[in-house]
């Protein structure tokens, strides 16, 4: 399974998202600090979620980051989030 659609599945499993859109966007950051051949490495994120109602900026991003905690300390170089509720 390719590390976006993993990513997704982790996602969705944890913030029930109405929408949600993971792009792998490695390609822009070749021979970039944490780039690996392949991809991979560096991905956006848009979530539409309810859990985020209420939340600032930094627990929303605070959320995701718990959900993808290990996939940030090991194979997730770089994440940009555009969320919503």
């Amino acid at each position: 399974m390719a590390t976006a659609d993993t990513i997704a599945q982790k996602l969705t499993a944890g913030l029930n998202p109405q929408e949600i859109e993971v792009r792998d966007v490695s390609d822009k950051h070749a021979g970039h600090a944490g780039w690996r051949e392949g991809g991979g490495t560096h991905f956006e994120v848009t979530i539409k979620a309810a859990a985020f109602a209420g939340k600032s900026r930094l627990q929303r991003h605070r959320m995701v980051n718990a959900v993808l905690a290990d996939d940030l300390a090991n194979s997730i170089h770089a994440l940009e989030m555009h969320l919503s509720d």
